[in-house]
């Protein structure tokens, strides 16, 4: 951390906006004696500002670059959250007197002021709007500090290719035409930002023998006139690429997904050997050629890499390079559905809804039932090929098959895994891994063994969706690293909050198949066996018990807990389909296109459309919600 003397001119420029958006309506004497009181100080990348429980004498505010903010809780490292340009840290230390509540480091070179505690004591007794502007900071710092991470918004974008035969200038402009809609977008490579430096001869003299203060200078204007600079790299570990590596928010790695997976040597030199837990985020962007069916193989990429995440595009293929301008411009859709046995075809007819609106979903995840129905749409297929494909293989019926001796579950689970080993070989391939999905996908399994919820990102796809659906008592458990798994429902069946944390996701549209009314039982107490035996026995219409049968209420038993937290779900949810399935069992698999229908039906209520009687009715204005995703 170097403390600095007077900047340059639009650093100054950038600090007056930042301190007047930040305090909002204030007396500019007030602005200019706290200016007059700053300290200037730059941070390369990978420097830590501040360590969580040393005490806090100061208060900072970002001009330029990108911080990063991690919680140490039982000896674990959290990243909960990236600062911006223009955000204020540290301020609570000063104001409670305790010592720092997180760690603090730039994963880019940044440049930053100070205040002091002595001149922050004047600034709240002279300034009642600072002291109010930094109390709503601390309240809504206090929501998300202990929450899911947060991921913010990157302005500056590094595009490095990792393998030959990537156009990353022809990506970077392609990008740019989609970020556009977004805000406004600067494309720069080695050659333009050369241009532009020699067109300020004033700067470049003023900061004659200092390129790299100059090329400093450059970014922050940009940044400062921008919403998204792409930075493209050289082909090679050039000094430029070097510059794009280090002044990025997040590095896009560019691969030809035929390539070899080895480490590039754009890698090798400025990533490798990168300060731990300060880079920017890798993203692996997958290029596949046009007409690929399914992606394969990705798990090798992965595995060499430490990425947060990654992205398969097909060359030429639009709506894939607009999924990637969403995630990266924060405002991607995520669809969640929720774990309900049969009551899941319902998610078919809801994304059907959905892809006839021109809602595009961009990461898909669930529990359960709806693990399996997520993974269709990961495909990113039509509803009418995803549709047929489930009535082949889960019309069937996946529980018929009762174990003669349950001494793990009452239901041998053969039929389901043949059902859904054969429905992945179809829809995705053999072997396939939850990598080789078009749109990135998870699921959600109980892991018994260690007693809590496990989030499935990674790993062999089959596999992870029979865990997901191993219901306790009814299916068999799967073993995977040696813990035992089953269903997600357990802890979360409808796991929004999971969708929330996903890079990217700005909208979260949930399919929930609990039941909105409660079901009322219309005995004073429980029949005999018998009784229930020989009621079973007469006409559907003329029995007298409405109960559940054993293998029902093993089912609902297992996500009682997760039941108790609808409310949060539905909470975190942007769009909220509920459909009315009360009359069909968990176990009715034979009622497919019915329940297909009801979801359909019941999707196109929450739209805004009114149910058509045969053919699709002609589309209606939207409004709120639904407009902004169609939007």
């Amino acid at each position: 951390m170097q403390p600095q003397g007077p900047r340059p001119p639009h650093q100054d420029d950038l600090l007056l906006q930042h301190l007047r958006r930040f305090l909002g309506v204030i007396d500019e004497s007030a602005i200019e004696m706290l200016r007059g009181r700053l300290r200037w100080l730059e941070l390369a990348g990978g420097e830590t500002l501040m360590r969580q429980g040393e005490p806090g004498e100061e208060l900072y505010l970002l001009v330029s670059g990108r911080l990063r903010v991690y919680i140490e809780e039982e000896g674990a490292r959290r990243i909960v959250r990236e600062v911006p340009r223009g955000e204020v840290v540290g301020e609570m230390s000063l104001i409670a007197d305790a010592p720092r509540s997180a760690t603090v480091v730039a994963i880019r070179d940044s440049v930053l002021v100070s205040l002091g505690k002595e001149d922050f004591a004047q600034l709240q007794a002279t300034s009642p709007q600072a002291t109010l502007a930094l109390t709503r900071q601390i309240i809504n710092r206090l929501r998300t500090e202990r929450g899911p991470t947060v991921a913010d918004r990157p302005v500056t974008m590094a595009l490095l290719p990792v393998s030959e035969g990537v156009d990353a200038r022809a990506f970077a402009h392609a990008l740019a035409a989609d970020l556009a809609a977004r805000g406004r977008v600067v494309v720069l490579d080695a050659a333009e930002v050369e241009r532009r430096v020699r067109a300020e001869p004033a700067t470049a003299a003023a900061d004659a023998g200092h390129g790299q203060r100059s090329l400093a200078i450059t970014f922050d204007e940009l940044e400062g006139t921008h919403d998204y600079l792409l930075l493209v790299a050289d082909a090679t570990p050039t000094d430029w690429t070097h510059r794009c590596a280090r002044h990025a928010d997040e590095i896009l790695l560019l691969a030809d997904a035929q390539a070899l997976p080895a480490i590039h040597p754009n890698e090798r030199a400025f990533l490798v050997d990168r300060p731990p837990h300060a880079e920017a985020a890798e993203i692996l962007v997958l290029l596949h050629p046009a007409g690929t069916a399914m992606p394969s193989g990705t798990r090798r990429w992965l595995e060499r890499r430490p990425l947060r995440d990654h992205i398969h595009l097909r060359r030429g293929h639009a709506p894939d390079m607009a999924r990637l301008a969403r995630i990266q411009s924060r405002t991607a859709v995520g669809l969640v559905l929720a774990g309900g046995g049969a009551r899941g075809f319902a998610h078919l007819g809801v994304y059907r809804a959905l892809q006839e609106r021109g809602i595009e979903v961009d990461y898909v995840g669930g529990t359960s039932i709806g693990a399996v129905m997520a993974t269709l749409v990961a495909t990113d297929r039509p509803w009418q090929q995803l549709q047929a494909l489930a009535r082949t293989e889960f019309g069937r019926g996946p529980t018929g098959d009762y174990a003669l001796l349950p001494l793990v579950s009452l239901i041998k689970g053969q039929r389901l895994r043949s059902i859904v080993r054969l429905a992945i070989a179809e829809s995705v391939g053999k072997g396939a891994g939850i990598e080789d999905l078009w749109k990135n996908f998870y699921c959600i399994a109980t892991n018994f063994s260690k007693a809590g919820e496990m989030v499935l990102r990674h790993g062999d796809l089959v596999r992870s969706l029979l865990a997901s659906t191993a219901i306790p008592g009814a299916l068999p458990p799967v073993v995977m690293d040696g813990d035992l798994l089953c269903d997600g429902g357990t802890f979360n069946n409808f796991p929004v909050d999971v969708m929330r944390r996903m890079r990217g996701v700005g909208t979260v549209i949930g399919v929930d198949l609990n039941a909105s009314k409660p079901r009322r039982i219309e005995v004073d107490e429980m029949p005999s066996g018998w009784a229930l035996l020989l009621d079973r026995l007469r006409p559907r219409t003329r029995r007298r018990y409405r109960l559940p049968s054993l293998p029902v209420l093993l089912i609902n038993s297992t996500i009682l807990y997760s039941l108790s937290r609808q409310r949060q779900a539905r909470a975190l949810t942007d769009l909220y389909f509920n459909p009315p399935l009360e009359r069909v069992g968990l176990l009715d698999w034979k009622r497919f296109d019915q329940v297909v229908q009801q979801g359909y039906e019941h999707a196109l209520q929450v739209l805004g459309e009114p149910v058509p009687a045969k053919a699709p009715a002609p589309k209606m204005r939207l409004t709120g919600e639904v407009a902004a995703l169609e939007g």
